[in-house]
């Protein structure tokens, strides 16, 4: 028998792609794999009953169903476990391409001296990366600094290494923050912390761990006991962390939601009224942990 192409698809509704069949007519699953990687079979569906039908596979070789494959579609057969890992690929490539667009923003530099202009300012922060802009507020009166100005970068990058330390400008130690952020000692803690919502009672630690780790390195995972349906898990970066925030993401066949986790220790009665032992107690739970509760949900 001459050689023929038979049409493959991944799934029904796409273009379909022609594989070519071995002299006898059959055709190897290597061949499927080599443009369908994970593939494990074929399966097309009968124009009769409209049902759909598995191919035969023997050894690694597919053979015709009747002896004449005709003018049919076959759709590639994954592994469940394989189709999974897919998803959670897919899943990983989302966050990245999230955080290859983040922005960047405009940064507080607090503790300015009097006499920095802002040519000393760009000066200074030129050698981290390109700067777009910089500011040093000034008494509109008086014209006088107020000790404090604001620059912004070109690359998230640059903005993130200048963050992460102090500065010395003109003499003196300056911090650069974003405005909204917080200055307590936590924070670099508290922004590598992702609040999971939606969590299911038979989720484990380990199993979290090993889900999470697709994403960047894991240093903690913390799951409330008495359970109750959300845990904590912290990054090694705080990048990762804020990257996964806002997401829906698939674990265990469950969809969970991703959030910051902020103190607001003030509020936690609103959010579980009826814990045992009172709000108290279960703000007691957190300082021991030194988990708090992302700021969309109080």
């Amino acid at each position: 028998m001459s050689e023929l192409y038979i049409r493959v698809a991944e799934d029904e509704n796409e273009e379909p792609m022609e594989i070519p069949s071995e002299d006898d007519g059959t055709i190897l699953l290597s061949s499927v794999a080599a443009q369908f990687p994970g593939a494990c079979g074929l399966r097309y569906r009968n124009p009769e009953s409209q049902c759909m039908r598995g191919v035969r596979l023997v050894e690694g070789v597919l053979h015709a169903p009747e002896n004449d494959w005709g003018n049919l579609v076959y759709v590639v057969n994954y592994p469940k476990d394989n189709k999974r890992k897919m998803e959670e690929i897919d899943a990983a490539s989302a966050v990245k391409v999230k955080r290859g667009f983040q922005k960047t923003s405009d940064l507080i530099v607090l503790g300015l001296p009097w006499k920095t202009s802002e040519q000393d300012l760009k000066d200074y922060f030129t050698t981290f990366g390109e700067v777009i802009m910089v500011q040093v507020k000034r008494d509109l009166k008086t014209g006088n600094s107020k000790g404090f100005g604001f620059v912004r970068f070109t690359e998230y990058e640059t903005q993130t290494k200048v963050v992460a330390q102090r500065h010395m400008i003109d003499g003196r130690w300056c911090d650069c923050k974003l405005p909204n952020s917080k200055a307590g000692p936590d924070e670099p803690m508290r922004s590598r912390k992702i609040f999971v919502g939606r969590c299911t009672e038979d989720m484990t630690t380990d199993e979290l761990r090993q889900y999470f780790m697709q994403y960047g390195e894991v240093t903690d995972v913390f799951i409330p006991k008495p359970f109750r349906a959300f845990s904590f898990v912290t990054f090694a970066d705080d990048q990762v962390a804020q990257a996964l925030c806002g997401e829906d993401l698939i674990i265990k066949g469950i969809s969970v939601h991703i959030s910051n986790a902020e103190p607001k220790h003030n509020n936690i009665h609103q959010l579980f009224p009826n814990f045992p032992g009172g709000s108290a107690s279960l703000a007691a739970m957190f300082d021991r942990s030194q988990y708090q509760f992302p700021s969309s949900h109080v």
